[in-house]
C-alpha cells in the first residue's frame, strides 16, 4: 500500500491521488469527462494512441493523443460528488481544462432525440457545490471552450442548441420522475416547467458542480451531452447521439490546444474573433 501523507492530504509524496489512483505526468492539461467508466475507452477509441492509466471505484483514466494533441478521458460517476472528488484531484496532479460528455434530457420539444446540448451554465440544483461557495455564485461555462465546442459541432455538421443547463443530485424525484409507490413531493411538482419557462434547455447531473469549482479555481470548463429524452414528448432512447457528443469534445480540444498555443505565442490571455480569424486565414 502507499503511504499517503495524511488525512487532511490523501496524496502520496510523490503526488499520487487517493481516489482517482493518477499522479502528475499521468493527464493532459485537457480532460474529457463523461460519467459512466465504460464510455472512457469509447472517447479514446477516436485517438491516434491511448493507454490506460487507472481504474479505481468509478474512476477510469486514459491519456493519448487525438490529432497530435495530448488528452486526457476520466469518468466522474454519476453525480456532483463523486464528480467533484474527481476535479479535485484531476486538478491536483495538472488539469486545467474539463469537458463533461455526457447525456441528458431536452425540456424542449424542439430539441430532439440525438441533438447536442452545448451548455453555457447551469442551475445549481445540485448540493456539493453549495459546500464550496454561496447559492449566489453562478456555474457558468468558459466562453473559449463553448466556443471551441460550437466550432467542432458546426465542423462535423450535426444538430446542436446552446444555453443554459440544470443540474440535479437526483435523476428521479429531483428531476419530477415519480419515485416508487409514485412519490412525488409537493415541491418536485411543476420543476420541468418553471425551468422550461426560464429557457433552461435540458436536465443533467454533473456540469453545475464541474464549471464552479472549474471558476473557483481558476480553471476552465464546459460540457456537451447527448439529448437521449425529451421531457416535453415523453420520448426517450438511450445511446442515440452519444457517438456525436464524443467526436465533438474530441475536436474541441484539439481547437482549443490551437488557440492555446496561438495566445502563447502572441503573448495574450484571452482567444478573440481576431485570432481565431487569423487563424482561419493561414
Amino acid at each position: 500500500m502507499s503511504k499517503f501523507k495524511d488525512a487532511s492530504r490523501p496524496e502520496t509524496e510523490s503526488g499520487l491521488q487517493y481516489h482517482l489512483m493518477i499522479k502528475p505526468g499521468d493527464v493532459s492539461k485537457y480532460v474529457l469527462l463523461p460519467g459512466d467508466p465504460e464510455r472512457v475507452p469509447h472517447i479514446a477509441k477516436y485517438w491516434d494512441k491511448s493507454w490506460h492509466v487507472a481504474t479505481h471505484r468509478e474512476y477510469v483514466t486514459y491519456s493519448g493523443y487525438y490529432k497530435g494533441v495530448f488528452i486526457s478521458s476520466t469518468s466522474t460517476g454519476i453525480g456532483a460528488p463523486s464528480t467533484a472528488i474527481a476535479i479535485e484531484e484531476l486538478a491536483r496532479v495538472g488539469a486545467e481544462v474539463f469537458i463533461r460528455v455526457g447525456t441528458t434530457g431536452a425540456l424542449k420539444k424542439e430539441i430532439g432525440l440525438g441533438d447536442l446540448v452545448i451548455s453555457t451554465g447551469a442551475v445549481r440544483l445540485e448540493g456539493t457545490s453549495k459546500h464550496y461557495v454561496m447559492p449566489e455564485y453562478p456555474a457558468v461555462a468558459s466562453y473559449d471552450v463553448v466556443l471551441a465546442l460550437i466550432e467542432a459541432a458546426e465542423s462535423l455538421g450535426v444538430n446542436y442548441h446552446v444555453g443554459l443547463t440544470a443540474s440535479s443530485d437526483s435523476f428521479y424525484v429531483g428531476q419530477e420522475r415519480p419515485g416508487f409507490k409514485d412519490y412525488l413531493p409537493p415541491f418536485q411538482r411543476g420543476l420541468i416547467e418553471y425551468l422550461r419557462s426560464a429557457n433552461v434547455l435540458n436536465f443533467e447531473m454533473e456540469a453545475s458542480v464541474i464549471f464552479t469549482l472549474a471558476n473557483i479555481y481558476g480553471l476552465r470548463a464546459g460540457a456537451v451531452c447527448a439529448a437521449i429524452a425529451n421531457r416535453e414528448t415523453g420520448e426517450f432512447q438511450p445511446g442515440v447521439g452519444v457517438e456525436e457528443a464524443i467526436k465533438v469534445a474530441n475536436e474541441a480540444v484539439k481547437i482549443l490546444y490551437e488557440w492555446d498555443e496561438e495566445k502563447r505565442k502572441l503573448g495574450k490571455k484571452y482567444i478573440t474573433p481576431g485570432i481565431i480569424k487569423s487563424i482561419q486565414w493561414r
